[in-house]
């Protein structure tokens, strides 16, 4: 492998890990409150994306209208989940929990097959994104350059909201002690009910840079991403929001070049990330900058 071929997949792989990562923080951020895998999360890709391709080809809207409404869609359908799956939960043991979020993901991807149907999508992307840029005889798409940017400017935008406002104080309250967080006033069904949307907002602007890269929807294109990104959480330490997108950049970076540097394996790829997931279980399972888990029942 020369140099231009590694930068190239190096280049790759920051473009997947940041994929990951965007979507990780939603699941970091719902575990650090709840203590609960949204097994759901990872659908929600599916749905900003199928809100883009239905507001370009149903209301003409372009591309720029259809993004944002497709993350707005997308931030309420997370607000929804909780409400109907899991509001009613909170006080049950946190194993029916688990269950309704496997649930609510077999009712999500189950309800398009029927409603959109099985048939993969071509997804629109804009043509800004399709220019290549040639450097030193390494192609970059630009669609490659702006999925990293976007997401560490989201990072740091979340960052601030966590760290400098009200909002951010209960949440990080909440993920300490719920019960007293609850009596001391703060209306902690408020609190969630904002996590559901701030990270069901970036599942989608996750989906839709997922779908720009690889352009084909379908009703269970978010199971493997969503899969990904949980074992990025866990990485980086679940509950650790800048963890979250570390764990991302790590798993990306890693899948990408274990397939360059040793293409005879490019067949477990997929294996590659779950065996990271099993090792991290056993040797490390508070992850890179994760903290003892702290049982809250």
């Amino acid at each position: 492998m020369n140099i231009q071929i590694f930068l190239q997949q190096l280049i790759n792989g920051i473009t997947l890990g940041s994929l990951y990562g965007l979507v990780a923080i939603g699941y970091t951020m719902v575990y650090g409150i709840l203590r609960l895998i949204n097994f759901a999360h990872g659908d929600l890709l599916m749905v900003a994306t199928y809100a883009v391709i239905y507001g370009i080809a149903l209301f003409a809207l372009p591309w720029y209208l259809s993004f944002p409404l497709a993350v707005m869609v997308t931030g309420l359908v997370g607000i929804l989940l909780d409400k109907v799956a899991y509001k009613p939960l909170r006080d049950a043991p946190r194993i029916s929990l688990l269950i309704s979020a496997i649930g609510a993901s077999f009712l999500l991807e189950n309800l398009a097959l029927v409603v959109i149907g099985g048939v993969p999508k071509p997804f629109p992307r804009p043509p800004l994104f399709d220019k290549v840029i040639d450097i030193y005889d390494i192609k970059i798409q630009v669609l490659t350059i702006y999925t990293p940017i976007t997401t560490i400017l989201l990072l740091l935008g979340l960052l601030y909201i966590i760290y400098n406002t009200k909002v951010g104080k209960a949440m990080r309250a909440a993920s300490r002690d719920f019960e007293t967080t609850r009596l001391m006033g703060i209306n902690l069904d408020r609190i969630i009910a904002i996590t559901f949307l701030i990270g069901s907002s970036l599942a989608a602007v996750g989906g839709i840079m997922w779908a720009m890269k690889y352009p084909q929807v379908n009703p269970f294109m978010g199971i493997i991403p969503g899969i990904k990104a949980f074992i990025a959480a866990v990485l980086g330490g679940i509950g650790s929001i800048t963890g979250a997108v570390i764990g991302g950049f790590v798993l990306g970076i890693g899948e990408v070049l274990i397939v360059a540097i040793f293409p005879g394996f490019a067949q477990y790829r997929d294996a590659f990330a779950f065996l990271v997931l099993i090792l991290l279980l056993i040797f490390r399972p508070t992850g890179i900058m994760g903290e003892p888990i702290v049982d809250k029942t």
